[in-house]
C-alpha cells in the first residue's frame, strides 16, 4: 500500500488533482487503490473529472462503470466520457459556476520590446490564409471570453499599452505601392479600450498617412464614440465578431450583447465608414443553425452589401496548450465538450459538422453573393471552402490578392498588387 501510495502522489503532480472538489478528489483516490491505474490512466481520469465539471454534465462518480477489471473500468469510463462529449451539447441546463460581473484588470504601460509588422498568430500553410498582418497596440484584453487564447499567451490581468507606440508607428517604413491589410484585434479587442493612451489617435493618424493600408478595427464591444467623434480615414474597415445570445450569455463573458455589437455597427456605417462581420466561433449546440440564422437575417435586413466590406467565418480550434489553460481556470463553460477531430495540427469539430455550418451559415447570405461583400472562411483546409462555398483559392497569396482587391473596391482606393 505504501509503495502505490507514493506512486499515487507522483502520479498526480503536475495534474488538476487538487482542482477538483474534495469528494471527488476522495473518489479518484480510493479507486486508484483499488485498480492500482497506471500513471497515464491516473491522469486521464482526472482530466475526465475535470472536463466534466466545467462542463456541468454528470460527474466521474456518476460514469463510473461497476466491473472487477482495471482494463475494462478504464476503458468503459472514457467510452461513457466520450458519449457525453460526442452528443450535441445544450445549454438548457447549463449553470455558470460564477458569472462575472466587471471587469477586473490593472493597466500598465511600458516600453515594448521591436515593433513592426507581425502575422496572424494562427497562421499555418496547411490551412488556408489571408495573410493578415498585425499591430499590437494593446496586449491583454478585458472582457472574459471561455474559448480565448490570448489568455494563454498573456497575463489576462494586466492590460499592457506600449509606451512608445506612437513614435514606433510613425516610423514604420511601408511600400507606398504596396495595399496592406493590417488588424489591430488579435493580441486584444481593438475598441474597448477607446483611446486610452492615445492608441486611436496614433492608429488614425497612421491610416491617414498611408492610403494604401486597409487598417482593421476588430471588436465584441459597442465603444464607438471615437468613430463618431473624430474625422475618419476611408481605409478604416471597423468590424464585429458576432454570436449568437446563448453563446454571449454563456461563454462571451463582460461583452456587449448582440444587439448592443449591431447597433453600434448601424451606427457607423450611418456615418459612412465600411463595416464588417465575424461569425468566428460559429459553435455547434442544439438548435444552434436556427439561432445563427436570425442574425444572419438581421444583418440582411438592416444593412446593404455597400455598407458591408466583409463576411467571415471559422469555429472552435484549439491547441493542446489552450486546452491546459482552459482546464487551469475556475468558470464553467461547455466549449471544450466538442468532439476533438484533428485540424491540420490543431483540434477542431469533424468536417461534416463545419460543412453543415458553414454551408448554412454561406447560403443564408445568398442575396449578397454577386456583390461586393467579400465572404471567406478564416483558418481552415481549401478543401473546406469548395464543401461550403463552392470554389477556392489555390494559394494563400490568390486569397490574399482576391480579399484586397475586394476590400480596395469597397472603400474606393487603388490596388496595389
Amino acid at each position: 500500500m505504501n509503495i502505490y501510495k507514493e506512486k499515487f502522489t507522483k502520479a498526480i503532480e503536475n495534474t488538476f488533482f487538487t482542482k477538483l472538489p474534495l469528494d471527488e478528489q476522495k473518489f479518484i483516490e480510493e479507486k486508484a487503490f483499488a485498480f492500482k491505474f497506471s500513471h497515464q490512466e491516473l491522469k486521464q481520469i482526472i482530466d475526465i473529472a475535470r472536463d466534466l465539471g466545467m462542463w456541468d454534465e454528470k460527474r466521474v462518480r456518476e460514469i463510473f462503470p461497476e466491473h472487477t477489471q482495471r482494463k475494462v473500468v478504464f476503458a468503459r469510463l472514457k467510452e461513457a466520457y466520450e458519449a457525453i462529449r460526442n452528443k450535441p451539447n445544450s445549454y438548457e441546463n447549463f449553470r455558470l459556476k460564477k458569472t462575472p460581473q466587471e471587469q477586473k484588470f490593472t493597466f500598465k504601460v511600458a516600453e515594448k520590446k521591436g515593433f513592426g509588422l507581425g502575422l496572424c498568430p494562427v497562421a499555418s500553410e496547411k490551412t488556408r490564409c489571408c495573410n493578415l498582418l498585425t499591430l499590437d497596440a494593446v496586449e491583454s484584453c478585458g472582457f472574459d471570453c471561455s474559448y480565448c487564447s490570448i489568455q494563454s499567451f498573456y497575463n489576462q490581468n494586466t492590460i499592457t499599452f506600449d509606451s512608445s507606440f506612437k513614435e514606433k508607428l510613425l516610423n514604420l517604413e511601408l511600400d507606398p505601392h504596396k495595399t496592406y491589410h493590417i488588424g489591430t484585434g488579435q493580441a486584444s479587442d481593438s475598441l474597448m479600450f477607446g483611446n486610452r493612451e492615445g492608441i486611436l489617435d496614433a492608429l488614425f493618424a497612421f491610416a491617414f498617412s498611408n492610403p494604401n493600408v486597409i487598417l482593421e478595427f476588430k471588436t465584441k464591444s459597442d465603444n464607438i464614440s471615437y468613430f463618431l467623434e473624430n474625422d475618419l480615414p476611408k481605409n478604416i474597415l471597423c468590424t464585429w465578431s458576432l454570436n449568437t445570445p446563448t453563446i454571449i450569455k454563456n461563454e462571451e463573458h463582460l461583452t456587449a450583447s448582440l444587439d448592443k455589437r449591431i447597433k453600434s455597427a448601424r451606427r457607423v456605417a450611418d456615418r459612412g465608414l465600411k463595416v464588417g462581420f465575424h461569425f468566428h466561433p460559429i459553435v455547434e449546440y442544439e438548435g444552434y443553425l436556427e439561432e445563427y440564422a436570425e442574425i444572419y437575417k438581421r444583418i440582411l435586413e438592416e444593412f446593404t452589401p455597400e455598407e458591408v466590406a466583409l463576411i467571415s467565418f471559422g469555429t472552435l480550434t484549439f491547441i493542446k496548450p489552450v486546452i491546459k489553460q482552459l482546464r487551469e481556470r475556475e468558470f464553467r463553460t461547455k466549449i471544450t465538450q466538442i468532439p476533438h477531430a484533428d485540424a491540420s495540427g490543431k483540434t477542431s469539430y469533424p468536417d461534416s459538422t463545419k460543412v453543415e455550418m458553414f454551408k448554412h451559415a454561406y447560403e443564408s447570405f445568398k442575396p449578397w453573393h454577386k456583390t461586393n461583400t467579400f465572404f471567406y472562411l478564416c483558418m481552415e483546409e481549401h478543401q473546406m471552402w469548395a464543401k461550403t462555398f463552392g470554389y477556392q483559392y489555390a494559394t494563400n497569396n490568390d486569397f490574399e490578392h482576391a480579399m484586397l482587391e475586394a476590400y480596395c473596391k469597397t472603400v474606393g482606393q487603388e490596388y496595389y498588387i
